[in-house]
């Protein structure tokens, strides 16, 4: 049986929930799903400007366990970016 998970801060709930790339039809798109919790990883660091353990005390996460769902988050956005794909933000 896994450990049961922790319960983590988001710190704000984004009003658009879904990007893609211009003049590309919907039917046309793979889309990647981007969590609350990374989105607020990629925020807290890049927006807000906090070191992995300022942001993780934040997230009421390990620093470790924060660094790996910012890293998820990287790989995501630039697989988006680069392959031309949606991403929707999900909870």
């Amino acid at each position: 049986m896994p450990r049961p998970r922790l319960c983590r801060k988001i710190g704000f709930k984004p009003e658009v929930t879904y990007f893609k790339p211009q003049g590309v039809p919907m039917r046309g798109l793979e889309v990647i799903e981007l969590t609350t919790e990374e989105l607020e990883a990629y925020r807290l660091r890049h927006i807000n400007d906090l070191d992995q353990q300022e942001a993780a005390k934040k997230m009421n996460t390990s620093a470790s366990t924060y660094q790996r769902i910012l890293y998820s988050s990287y790989k995501k956005i630039a697989d988006a970016l680069v392959n031309g794909k949606a991403i929707k933000i999900i909870n």
